[in-house]
């Protein structure tokens, strides 16, 4: 028999927009809560499975980018896209208060406010890719396009 799995609020979300996804659980430790290892633990393709970065400008503002698991965000280029002068990673204490979401678990669907998101341009080229679902060891697959559409997100290059 099948596990049920509780909805997160990135899968309710996306339930109520009429969104299709599918949910993959693995299994992770403390030591192991970054994409690689969800990737690995599924057995896909690091580059279809995308982590969640959050920032916080100079401005005091919040910009949220998915990009493939083994890639590293450019700080140049998200300056370029987010007009901030400054931008750094929002620091891990933060990540719940400003997103609803803690390490490991971080969905760019659902997060307690609505932040400018950015997705790798390069997703546009695939059927699927693979983000946390809103829970650690828990992922949604999903199509590129929907994600935006659930996001109000857009593709761009910051790699």
């Amino acid at each position: 028999m099948k596990e049920k799995i509780a909805k997160t609020n990135a899968m309710r979300i996306l339930s109520s927009l009429s969104i299709e996804y599918q949910i993959h659980r693995h299994s992770f430790d403390e030591d192991h809560l970054d994409a690689i290892h969800a990737a690995s633990k599924l057995s896909l393709n690091p580059r279809l499975v995308y982590k969640t970065i959050v920032l916080k400008g100079s401005s005091g503002s919040i910009y949220v980018f998915s990009l493939p698991a083994e890639n590293e965000i450019s700080l140049k280029k998200v300056r370029e896209i987010t007009k901030e002068k400054n931008i750094n990673l929002l620091p891990l204490g933060d990540l719940r208060k400003y997103t609803g979401y803690i390490r490991g678990g971080c969905s760019p669907i659902g997060m307690i406010h609505s932040y400018p998101f950015y997705l790798y341009e390069y997703a546009e080229l695939e059927d699927k890719i693979y983000i946390s679902a809103g829970q650690r060891g828990l992922q949604l697959e999903i199509n590129p396009i929907d994600l935006i559409k659930a996001t109000n997100g857009s593709f761009s290059d910051f790699v």
